[in-house]
């Protein structure tokens, strides 16, 4: 299929929280390594692009969400494996060895679909909550433009993340507020949509009150432009998506 040069590649990330009693939830964070050509170094969350075998996995298994939307969630759920060794939204026995096994087959090259069949697992697309689609207007001398979905989930208890040491270098758990203040003291670097997102995240106390305010507001594209504020070109967002902060000073800004 070819896309529009206006059209951004599909993709999606998932926010992976889990409780404190006496503090906001924590989030996988993850650092990119400096070799990749998108968000080199950034702190991110967890995701990646949409592939043929997530839609065609899609296809077999949507639970009538449309096509697109359900190949977002696999690849969600396939990328958090392949990225950070958790098996989120995954129903079956799965003890470390099994993950293990699965994250190695899918590093390896085998298709997500036939290590669920040969491991008899199944995906639980209903386990995502969806919070927001980010698709960046393209900007001049930028190759990869991506249309991502942001989703919830909880953290999948008794499991431990690692590095895959090629996409990412660090992986770290902390609350939203804590990440922005670590980058904000030059320890870590975030782009645009990132910090945005950690922004609504961070209003929030427990995953429950998360999910119950992204299942509020309805998820529509964000697409951030370029306007003048009190004398200074600022990039905005729209207002009424749920997000305390809708604009930064073009000259901080980190977009990609």
């Amino acid at each position: 299929m070819t896309r529009n040069m206006n059209e951004g590649r599909p993709a999606a990330t998932v926010v992976i929280l889990r409780d404190r009693l006496d503090a906001a939830p924590e989030i996988l964070m993850m650092e990119r390594a400096s070799s990749m050509a998108f968000a080199a170094g950034a702190l991110v969350f967890p995701g990646g692009a949409v592939d043929a075998h997530d839609r065609e996995l899609a296809a077999m298994i949507g639970g009538g969400l449309a096509l697109d939307e359900a190949a977002a969630r696999i690849a969600a759920i396939r990328e958090t494996l392949e990225e950070s060794g958790l098996a989120i939204a995954l129903n079956g026995s799965l003890e470390t060895d099994r993950i293990v096994a699965m994250r190695r087959a899918l590093l390896d090259g085998a298709s997500f679909s036939e290590i669920l069949v040969a491991e008899g697992v199944e995906i639980r697309l209903d386990a995502l909550v969806p919070f927001a689609r980010w698709h960046p207007a393209r900007m001049e001398n930028v190759k990869r433009v991506f249309d991502t979905r942001f989703y919830l989930v909880r953290a999948p208890e008794g499991q431990t993340a690692s590095v895959d040491e090629t996409e990412n270098v660090q992986l770290f758990w902390s609350g939203a507020a804590a990440t922005l203040a670590r980058c904000d003291r030059g320890e870590g670097q975030i782009i645009f949509p990132t910090r945005r997102n950690l922004e609504r995240l961070a209003q929030f106390g427990s995953f429950d009150d998360l999910a119950a305010h992204a299942l509020s507001i309805p998820v529509e594209k964000v697409t951030p432009w370029f306007e003048e504020r009190d004398g200074q070109q600022h990039l905005c967002i729209p207002g009424h998506l749920g997000y305390p902060v809708t604009s930064e000073p073009a000259g901080t800004v980190r977009r990609t």
